[in-house]
């Protein structure tokens, strides 16, 4: 078992991933099937007012804080190497920062930033809907699967 900072930084990791990954389990569960069940012009109001308010302090403390963290965890296990742990530890900081943090700047940002450019009720919004729940939620669920199996990564590295 892992002992001192690395216990520590295993199990701020294991929260701060496993946290991210119950708001996005959350989205790929029931969210996204809820908006879309909403007519078009509703899902996309609905939407384009989540994608502004999730960029809260609070959530964006746990998400990018989550990133950092497991960054450090990275850096300070190929340094110092501990005899316990380092494959699963670095394991959990790649799940986390690739599939959950990479795959939400380059999949899922650039479709909100793209449902956000046509005006409210347009046909152009409307006709990306579909389109944007599909691509959106596939790539949700690729979060949500990432950032639990960093969590579970960081829960062997403790065993």
């Amino acid at each position: 078992m892992i002992e001192g900072p690395y216990f520590v930084l295993a199990v701020l990791g294991v929260l701060g991933t496993g946290l991210v990954a119950g708001v996005f389990c959350g989205f790929s569960t029931f969210v996204m099937r809820g908006l879309a069940s909403l007519p078009p012009a509703q899902g996309v109001a609905a939407m384009k007012a989540i994608n502004v308010t999730a960029v809260t302090p609070a959530f964006m403390f746990l998400f990018v804080g989550s990133a950092v963290l497991c960054a450090v965890i990275a850096v300070v296990t190929l340094v110092l190497w501990p005899d316990e742990g380092a494959v699963e530890l670095l394991l959990g900081s790649a799940l986390y920062l690739f599939g959950s943090f990479g795959v939400t700047m380059f999949a899922n940002v650039p479709r909100n930033n793209a449902l956000l450019k046509p005006a409210q009720g347009t046909a152009e919004a409307t006709a990306y809907w579909p389109e944007y729940v599909r691509e959106w939620t596939a790539w949700n669920h690729v979060r949500t699967v990432a950032s639990t199996a960093a969590a579970l990564a960081y829960v062997l590295a403790l065993t």
